[in-house]
């Protein structure tokens, strides 16, 4: 019984003693918490060690010459870490460093000798003597006395990061946009550094640093735990000198006018390769330079360049042909007693064919072949438009495509203007280069291919990792037939005096195309508006598609398309066509080759006498006789039954032919 009470006392006792050594702990460590804890905390975030990522240099971005359009270009910011470096080390190359220092940055020796010494006195582990040097300037630095040590014995902590440098300056920036990590590990992403970021971006590495004061970290070796993998590189499709060229010259328009914004593409027809592209938008100090990317992002309401695609479905569903005479209402059309349509030329174009009212932007004349042929279902129309595609992004590499717009009639909104209106433009919404696509596919035969920037991705030394060939969309937008009165039409809009671009005419540069001047603001009182060209050449054999938007010029300057953005058109097409193979304007003999009855002509220079017509298609005829620079006045539909000019009658100074068809 003793024995027991023996071992209950000291049970006791053991379980007295832990409770009392229990309690002495808690109570030191919430004495530390309380009254320690502060220091403690600071002690260990000291001695904290982090393993960082190192990021990787990014690829480069090239021209398809190979000439560099972005790169990364190592950048070193140099401390130096008072505490390691012994003080003999420290007092036998302090003023010498302090020279070397203040040569190379071209401040007093004393500054930098007074910054060392501070640092040595307050133990400063990451004093900054140098932030984002180049590669030359951080060689020097390493070869420097106490620096040349190295980061232990000397001290030298070295820091390299990376930063973009485009070669070709601002020329092209929006398009090769940029890439920005977010702090939830998302990226934002444009142009071609964003469509591109991950095959650019490499594999990170890894380096461990030691934290020696808050949001300070400090390398603990250069040397890496994980070394970074570089990115590839991207080899995009931009030309520099055609670049360079459209660049200036919308540049050069934009301060003409005195515009708020434009952009240019050209597209290689076949292919679809973007050969130069630029985006300016002016700035407060009346300067330009490349704001956002309009031409991928900006749909606008296209205006006459649209006229188009009116033509075309109007065409496909054979309600029209190019002959169909159309009263231009003397320039005015008036919808509910109230809404006008209205010509820019003042009385309108009399009575016409719909071939003309193309190549002279009659507004009214396209809103009469529309109108009056789709009134009774305009879902005709709209649908039309929509099997060729036009309601769809076009799916490109670059993000930010504006979203286009084709109104319905199931739509909600639909009302009895907007069969009209979307006839020259109006109520419809196109980015600069889906419109550019369109028009490219109608130089491309009907082929609608994607507008691509990059050809391949490759490695370091060359190696092609992965080529970005042609990506047809859609094979044939229309019909032949429908193709062949449409490329006829763009290149009478240069070609015909009554064109609306005619003024950039040259027998030598032959250019199809379509101009556009479209109204903004029209609800307000202060009216402003969009000048456009697109178009394509050589208009025979295209090699370039190109399309010109130029938004809000000063009207007092000049406003219309053909003056403002075609010119651009034109300064481009000249700077590249001597390089384009096989440039011919048009061969009357091909020509002649596609019709009969026809007369012995062999050289549209040597044709002194009327050719018999009789029999032949209004189109074919019209063609004929305006490469001789004759003037065509159609009277009815069809095949020509009488011509105002006998056949063999000697041509000398005739300048206008009627056609009677049947």
């Amino acid at each position: 019984m003793s024995k027991q009470k023996n071992m209950m006392s000291r049970s006791y006792l053991v379980v007295f003693v832990l409770f009392t050594l229990g309690v002495s702990v808690g109570y030191r460590l919430v004495s530390l918490q309380l009254n320690q804890g502060d220091k403690y905390r600071e002690m260990a975030e000291k001695r904290s060690i982090k393993n960082f990522e190192i990021v990787p240099v990014r690829g480069n971005i090239y021209a398809d010459d190979g000439s560099l359009l972005a790169t990364s270009v190592s950048k070193y910011s140099i401390h130096f870490d008072a505490v390691t470096v012994s003080q003999r080390v420290f007092d036998n190359n302090v003023d010498a460093l302090s020279d070397s220092l203040a040569a190379l940055f071209e401040k007093p020796q004393q500054y930098y000798r007074n910054l060392l010494v501070k640092a040595r006195k307050n133990k400063n582990r990451y004093q900054l003597i140098g932030r984002r040097l180049p590669f030359d300037d951080y060689q020097r630095i390493k070869s420097f006395p106490m620096f040349r040590l190295g980061g232990i014995r000397g001290g030298l902590i070295v820091e390299r990061k990376f930063v973009r440098d485009l070669p070709l300056g601002k020329i092209a920036e929006r398009t090769l946009g940029y890439e920005q990590k977010k702090p939830d590990g998302t990226y934002i992403k444009v142009g071609l550094e964003g469509a591109y970021g991950v095959t650019l971006r490499g594999q990170p590495g890894r380096q461990l640093r030691q934290r020696i004061a808050k949001q300070q970290w400090k390398p603990l070796t250069n040397e890496y735990q994980q070394e970074p993998i570089d990115g590839l590189d991207v080899w995009s499709t931009i030309d520099t000198n055609l670049q360079d060229v459209a660049h200036h010259a919308l540049l050069a328009s934009l301060e003409k006018y005195e515009a708020e914004h434009g952009t240019v593409v050209v597209m290689e027809t076949k292919t679809g390769a973007v050969k130069a592209i630029a985006n300016l938008g002016r700035t407060d100090g009346n300067k330009y330079y490349e704001k956002l990317n309009y031409a991928v992002g900006e749909a606008h309401e296209p205006g006459s360049t649209f006229k188009l695609f009116s033509m075309m479905a109007a065409f496909e569903d054979k309600v029209i042909d190019t002959t169909t005479m159309v009263d231009t209402q003397k320039g005015k059309l008036t919808f509910y007693g109230k809404y006008h349509v209205r010509d820019s030329k003042r009385g309108g174009y009399g009575v016409i064919p719909a071939s003309r009212v193309f190549e002279s932007s009659s507004n009214t004349g396209v809103v009469k072949l529309i109108y009056e042929n789709y009134k009774e279902n305009p879902s005709q129309f709209t649908d039309r438009l929509m099997a060729i595609g036009l309601n769809k992004p076009l799916g490109v590499a670059i993000s930010g495509e504006g979203t286009p717009k084709i109104p319905h009639p199931k739509d909600a909104d639909w009302d009895g203007l907007d069969l009209p209106w979307m006839a020259f433009g109006y109520g419809v919404m196109l980015t600069p280069l889906q419109t550019l696509s369109y028009y490219n596919a109608v130089a491309n035969n009907g082929e609608l291919v994607m507008p691509r920037f990059v050809s391949a991705v490759k490695t370091l030394d060359g190696k092609n990792v992965k080529s970005f060939p042609k990506q047809v969309i859609n094979p044939a937008i229309c019909s032949q037939e429908t193709l062949g009165k449409l490329q006829h039409l763009m290149e009478g809009v240069v070609k015909n005096k009554w064109g609306t671009a005619h003024n950039i005419y040259d027998e030598k540069l032959a250019i199809a195309g379509k101009t556009g001047t479209c109204q903004i603001d029209y609800t307000t009182d202060d009216v402003k508006y969009v000048a456009s060209f697109v178009g394509y050449f050589p208009a025979h054999n295209p090699t370039y598609s190109c399309i010109v938007v130029v938004h809000k010029p000063n009207k007092k300057i000049g406003y219309y398309g053909n003056v403002v953005a075609a010119p651009v058109v034109k300064q481009i097409a000249e700077a590249v066509i001597h390089d384009i193979p096989e440039h011919t304007t048009l061969d009357l003999n091909k020509v002649a080759a596609l019709i009969a009855p026809k007369p012995d002509i062999t050289n549209a220079h040597d044709l002194e006498k009327m050719p018999d017509l009789r029999g032949w298609p209004a189109m074919d005829a019209v063609t004929v006789l305006e490469s001789l620079g004759i003037e065509v006045m159609l009277q009815g539909k069809g095949k020509v039954k009488r011509q105002s000019h006998r056949p063999g009658a000697t041509l000398g100074k005739t300048k206008k032919v009627t056609l009677t068809l049947s």
